[in-house]
């Protein structure tokens, strides 16, 4: 089964892309831009930008059913990796415990001039009875 996933309290697509495609227990959100869905305006600071890039994840989350516990995946994309931690301050209030897996890339160039953009894995019913080495 596959379901698209949208909602106004983040910004709408760019480009031909969903926010978000539930499949198989799992919700994969797009990437995230910075920008304030309700101005269409993208803030200044790395920090800003990437408040704003996972307060987008997290209404894409609550709009399906989910929240940060339920991220498994992250990619952060930067435009500059100077910026990391300063974004990876921020990055940290959004998951203060069972922090996911993620990578972080320096990229030429975001939409729309942005410093960040991030996307998100979840999943739904995530089995809890892992051990090392299952």
């Amino acid at each position: 089964m596959k379901k698209i996933i949208a909602t106004p309290k983040a910004p709408a697509a760019i480009g031909p892309y969903s926010q978000a495609i539930y499949a198989n227990d799992t919700l994969y959100v797009s990437g995230q831009l910075p920008v304030n869905p309700a101005t269409g305006e993208i803030p200044a600071t790395i920090e800003e930008q990437t408040r704003q890039a996972l307060t987008n994840i997290g209404n894409i989350l609550e709009a399906a059913g989910l929240g940060f516990n339920d991220v498994v995946k992250t990619s952060v994309l930067l435009s500059d990796i100077n910026d990391f931690a300063a974004m990876n301050a921020v990055y940290a209030e959004f998951f203060p415990e069972d922090k996911p897996a993620r990578v972080c890339y320096q990229v030429a160039a975001l939409p729309k001039g942005a410093k960040t953009e991030i996307d998100a894995i979840a999943f739904y019913n995530m089995p809890i009875s892992c051990s090392e080495g299952e």
